[in-house]
């Protein structure tokens, strides 16, 4: 008897589900959008009354920062990229959805270091001439790859016409540092090979601490 029972419940939401998908039109809609990941455009297929698909693709956003290290002072540019295909579920049917799926950023910096003591760079109290070192080269990876993506957001893409959107979301940073000289004194000199690498450290422990990427866009679309 439970069995039966269970059975029925499963074969009636599964009616539910198919008469709900049956009774909606299935919709397209196409948008320019732009925020913390860039700028660019999307395309979203809602072929449900309460789930669609989005994929989107943003970029050419960089810009030009200062950082200083008790070591360095680095001058970086940043350059940021990211495509994003999530799922969409529209709990009360309306333009209000969550979304999860994955993000396919590439967030990376290059940077250049200069002693922040004059002449001289200081690491681990270890003075080493900026004649000798050069300046110090550094590739910084903030986000690649593959990671999960969860967000929230407003879009009608249930109703025909112009519209504006927004969504926010979140998805995990990936930290990377490598740094080297310009000239390649990290090859002649062991000790200061050494306190390069814990430079890197320092570098990397201070960028975890930014341990997911905010997502925050505004947009305009048509729906079909």
């Amino acid at each position: 008897m439970k069995k039966t029972l269970i059975a029925a419940s499963v074969a009636a939401a599964l009616m539910l589900v198919a008469t709900g998908a049956q009774a909606f039109e299935d919709k397209v809609s196409v948008g320019a959008v732009g925020g913390t990941t860039g700028v660019g455009a999307d395309v979203s297929w809602r072929f449900h009354k309460n789930f669609g698909v989005t994929a989107r693709y943003t970029g050419g956003f960089s810009f030009d920062t200062d950082y200083d290290t008790d070591e360095a002072v680095y001058d970086a540019d940043l350059d940021i990229s990211v495509g994003s295909l999530h799922f969409n579920l529209h709990p009360f049917g309306g333009g209000f959805y969550l979304a999860a799926g994955a993000a396919f950023p590439d967030i990376e910096s290059n940077a250049t270091g200069t002693p922040k003591a004059g002449a001289e760079y200081d690491f681990n109290g270890q003075r080493y001439s900026a004649a000798d070192v050069g300046s110090l080269n550094g590739q910084i990876t903030i986000a690649d790859g593959v990671q999960p993506y969860f967000g929230m957001g407003w879009r009608s893409t249930h109703t025909n016409g112009f519209e504006l959107f927004s969504e926010v979301g979140v998805f995990p940073t990936s930290i990377d540092v490598a740094l080297s000289t310009s000239n390649n004194y990290e090859g002649q000199n062991a000790e200061f090979y050494e306190d390069l690498r814990q430079e890197e450290r320092n570098l990397k422990d201070d960028a975890d601490a930014f341990s997911v990427y905010p997502v925050w866009m505004i947009g305009v679309s048509y729906t079909f």
